[in-house]
């Protein structure tokens, strides 16, 4: 199966439960709805909707004992939140490319390297979203390059104040999960 809009770049896997229908209910710019019609173990059929999401990345950066955050009103929670850089991965572009090329539009800065932490499916119950996750550093200036539905403000925080940053209400999952894996890591 591939991308019905060629916002996803990979393809699924072929299934392990026969898939009898695939029907597109919704489609937007931004994502795809609609669902699978599934023959179950037990030979009985189900519906299981599901909504495609582009392919993402997430960017941790860190420069002079600082990670960088955007701050962001989010029109979807109607708050505002302190979040990791993150945008769309283009097609052809890896993970760490699209963390340097987003990195540079929305904060300004150009990172000297890249690594990927993580990458993986989120919220599988509902979603066909893959996402990764990319540490960033060596930071130089660049240019900001925002997209015309982009108002945000980058923020410098202590590497020692950055998770208790990310768990601020309001909190967004793929900050806390960067902050988290970056972490792990020994990278913050």
């Amino acid at each position: 199966m591939t991308a019905h809009n060629g916002r996803r770049h990979e393809s699924l896997p072929d299934p392990e439960w026969p898939v009898l229908d695939e029907v597109v209910e919704y489609d937007t710019p931004w994502f795809t709805g609609g669902y699978d019609l599934v023959e179950q173990p037990d030979g009985g059929e189900k519906k299981y909707y599901w909504a495609e999401l582009a392919t993402a990345v997430v960017v941790v950066a860190v420069t002079d004992g600082q990670v960088l955050f955007v701050e962001q009103y989010r029109p979807t929670v109607r708050q505002t939140q302190m979040e990791l850089p993150a945008g769309i991965v283009e097609g052809g572009e890896s993970f760490t490319t699209a963390a340097a090329r987003e990195l540079e539009e929305e904060t300004g800065f150009v990172p000297d390297s890249t690594s990927l932490l993580q990458d993986f499916w989120c919220s599988t119950g509902l979603l066909r979203h893959r996402r990764g996750f990319v540490f960033a550093e060596g930071l130089e200036p660049g240019e900001r390059q925002l997209d015309s539905n982009e108002f945000l403000t980058p923020r410098a925080v202590p590497v020692d104040e950055a998770l208790d940053v990310a768990r601020a209400a309001p909190t967004n999952d793929a900050t806390v999960e960067g902050i988290l894996l970056a972490h792990e890591e020994g990278l913050l």
